[in-house]
């Protein structure tokens, strides 16, 4: 039987497996794409019949209306339990506050000089999908995260497509200002917000995550409309020297594995030691987990230990690795943390744990997988706005500018390009 965690120390092979790693981002979706093709193509094509075909033969139920305009929100709100109902309206005033000051940084610029007016225009999107997965699992945090975020971005309207959506979501989606709930999930609903049918006008972005049908229906219509990212399995990075509590960090790594099979829970430390007591504290821990089967599939398959020899080392795996969730259990985890470069979000010392940017903290927990903090960033206000540049010249400034403009234009075989200059310079 595999064990809980894989420990290796060895450079070559440390140097092998990190390149493994760093490819874990490489995307299976390729298997799932034509029967998704299939869905999307049937979904532009019957409309709302086609989503509740697709809700009947994959979520085996039937649905009247799609979009759920009245979705009792505010009832859903009122009739949960006094402390979940309390910390989903705390969660969602952290996510607001925390957005809101985002959003004061994202100003339209304007630029005068010469005759020349330059500006760049930041407007919100109009309209936005959320996927909320539903089924055998709700996550009344994930539509705060999203549609929250969306909201102080100030867009327009906000749909949440979510199947056969729990009080808890609807509560969620009244506290974000959500509009409608679209009852349904899968790839039809990723279909149905990017096209539109009878009863769904479409969307110009849909963010959130979902299962590898999701993941594979949001590639397919990117380009058509916008999306966030194509989100892969969860995973942490916990980065630990010498000085840090394996009871901690165990935990950290089987708040990873808890989410599902596919996860990964990934520790960098500077001894075998260390690594040896922190297998220990996970099969001690896995002994009381009500996920343990999934945790313990998830660790077997996914859970690695990279021991290094110094804090260099630390640093150079986690940005190399660049993970979703990155946690730093140091001597002193602040000065670590400045070193790490790529991360969806880094938590810092043992007194920070990653549930807590799960649910409270106030950044948005929709991050970067699979290595793609290398390139891209947390989800936040700036994913729900568009801009566009303004650019305004008089008279004497195209003079000034128009042998530079037709000098390239010529040099490019673009004559119209000159001629349009010209031809604006021989009036009088």
């Amino acid at each position: 039987m595999d064990p809980l965690i894989h420990v290796t120390a060895d450079p070559q092979q440390l140097s092998a497996l990190l390149e493994r790693l760093e490819r874990r981002g490489a995307s299976d979706l390729a298997e799932v794409e034509p029967a998704v093709r299939e869905i999307i193509a049937a979904v532009r094509a019957g409309g709302d019949a086609a989503v509740r075909r697709f809700v009947e033969r994959f979520e085996h139920r039937t649905v009247d209306a799609l979009l759920i305009e009245d979705y009792g929100g505010e009832t859903a709100l009122e009739l949960l339990s006094d402390p979940l109902r309390e910390a989903l309206v705390f969660a969602a005033a952290r996510i607001r506050a925390y957005h809101e000051h985002m959003a004061s940084q994202l100003r339209s610029l304007e630029l005068r000089r010469d005759g020349i007016r330059l500006a760049s225009r930041v407007l919100p999107l109009s309209r936005v999908g959320v996927y909320a997965p539903g089924g055998k699992a709700s996550y009344p945090s994930s539509v705060l995260m999203t549609a929250v975020v969306a909201s102080v971005a100030g867009v327009g309207e906000i749909v949440v497509a979510s199947p056969d959506s729990c009080a808890e979501v609807r509560a969620a989606c009244h506290l974000a200002g959500v509009r409608a709930i679209l009852d349904a999930g899968g790839a039809h609903a990723i279909a149905a917000l990017a096209y539109g049918t009878e009863s769904i006008a479409p969307v110009d972005k849909i963010v959130g995550p979902g299962n590898i049908y999701v993941a594979a229906a949001k590639r397919l219509v990117f380009g058509d409309v916008a999306i966030d990212s194509i989100a892969g399995p969860s995973e942490i990075l916990v980065v630990a020297d010498d000085t840090a509590d394996p009871r901690v960090v165990a935990s950290d790594l089987l708040s990873q594995a808890e989410h599902d099979e596919a996860a990964y829970a990934l520790l960098t430390c500077t001894s075998l030691e260390f690594a040896a007591a922190v297998a220990a504290e996970l099969e001690a821990q896995l002994a009381t987990l009500p996920r343990a089967a999934i945790a313990t599939a998830s660790l077997r398959r996914n859970c690695h230990a990279l021991v290094v020899r110094d804090t260099a080392g630390l640093v150079e795996v986690a940005n190399r690795l660049a993970a979703e969730h990155v946690a730093v259990h140091a001597a002193d985890p602040r000065a670590l943390a400045e070193r790490i470069e790529r991360a969806g979000a880094i938590f810092v010392g043992d007194v920070t744990p990653e549930a807590a940017g799960d649910y409270v903290a106030g950044p948005s927990h929709v991050l970067p997988t699979g290595g793609a903090a290398r390139f891209s960033a947390p989800l936040g206000v700036y994913d729900f706005v568009a801009r566009s540049s303004l650019v305004e010249y008089d008279r004497a400034a195209l003079e000034l500018h128009a042998e530079a403009i037709t000098a390239i234009a010529r040099a490019e075989r673009l004559e119209a390009h000159a001629r349009a200059v010209e031809v604006r310079l021989a009036r009088r």
